[in-house]
């Protein structure tokens, strides 16, 4: 087994005690054979963490095939003094393959006493957003601006490991080496990635509120509603993305939405049907208490699907039962509107739960 350590600059890139207590925290990473815990075997483990008012880098690193047990004796020992392991992608790769090892040689791991942040799968609800191919760490890298020099995957150096062990040639196990310490000491730098959860997930203060009119190329005039917000939270590159209900712009601590808005005719149903009429030559329906001084000739009975009366004005589309009354273009549409009126996101938790519906991040109720 090979040790290395060395201190290094953290960047100071996102707020370290959201993840947990900073001298709590362990970034770490680990590189494989293959994919496989049961059939693959770990040759490197390297792990960040804060010491003595610095930062360390650690690294062990099998130098043979019989150096396996010796790098996870030597990492588990070395953990024993933290409770969050910080990693990426590793709820799914890096721990299970870890416990897997451990299992095979017999040394117990319970991995339940830690808290796991993979920034992997918090970032993973916003790839869409971010408009990434892939979530790979690179990519993530790539889209903040960052580039490393190592060149190679993780897959592509196993390959390389082996020529490693067959000929010891200091060459290839720097190049192992440098693979890992940059995935490690790339993290900091991924971790700004973490705002557009903060970002999005967090409060806004509505700014301004504006109708756009816009002319198509039939002629028709299109309406719309942007509303500009802001956040305590900043992104750190300026995104836009557009769902089937709006589309949005974040930059800097603002977030615009702009969702069309409705001019026309809209039907408002009534829930107790059986108290009411309908009058078919007014194709809308009354109260029971108001209709019997209509000719019985001229009412009926409503059924829920003639139990209505109509609004002209402009809508909006809204998540279900958020604003009353809620209105429909027909019986069977499932979706709802409200009347628009700038009053309708005064209440900041009707602007959240109207956010959240418009991101397709759930349906929102009454708060």
């Amino acid at each position: 087994m090979i040790t290395e350590q060395h201190s290094f600059l953290f960047p100071d890139t996102y707020p370290l005690e959201r993840l947990g207590p900073l001298e709590k925290l362990l970034f770490f990473d680990i590189e494989t054979t293959g994919f496989s815990g049961d059939y693959s075997r770990l040759y490197l483990i390297g792990c960040t963490c804060f010491r003595q008012g610095t930062w360390q880098l650690s690294q062990w690193f099998a130098d043979s095939d019989g150096a396996e047990r010796d790098i996870l004796e030597a990492f588990l020992e070395f953990v024993k003094g933290f409770s969050v392991l910080v990693h990426y992608n590793g709820d799914r790769f890096d721990i299970p393959f870890l416990q897997k090892r451990c299992l095979f040689y017999g040394l117990p791991w319970d991995v339940s006493g830690f808290v796991s942040v993979d920034i992997y799968r918090r970032i993973r609800p916003y790839g869409n957003i971010l408009g990434l191919d892939s979530l790979k760490q690179k990519s993530i890298e790539h889209f903040l601006g960052i580039y490393r020099q190592d060149m190679y995957s993780g897959g592509e150096l196993i390959d390389v490991y082996g020529d490693y062990l067959a000929t010891g040639e200091d060459r290839l196990y720097h190049m192992l080496m440098l693979h890992n310490r940059e995935d490690l000491e790339g993290m900091p730098f991924i971790l700004p990635i973490l705002f557009y959860g903060d970002f999005l997930e967090g409060d806004f203060v509505l700014e301004v509120q504006q109708t756009l009119t816009q002319t198509d190329i039939f002629g028709e005039e299109d309406s719309s509603l942007c509303l500009t917000m802001k956040s305590g939270e900043t992104v750190p590159v300026p995104v836009e993305w557009q769902t089937s209900r709006g589309a949005f712009k974040a930059q800097d601590n603002m977030l615009t939405l702009t969702v069309p808005l409705f001019e026309g005719r809209m039907k408002y149903f009534y829930p107790d049907y059986k108290n009411y009429y309908y009058l078919p030559c007014e194709d809308r329906a009354i109260h029971k208490s108001v209709g019997t001084y209509v000719e019985r000739q001229a009412r009926r009975q409503a059924t829920a699907k003639t139990c209505y009366t109509y609004r002209e004005s402009c809508f909006l589309a809204q998540p279900q039962g958020l604003w009353t009354p809620a209105f429909r273009k027909d019986y069977r549409d499932r979706q709802q509107y409200a009347e628009y009126a700038p009053e309708l996101f005064h209440n900041q938790e009707k602007l959240k739960a109207y956010l959240l519906w418009a991101m397709e991040r759930g349906e929102s109720s009454n708060p």
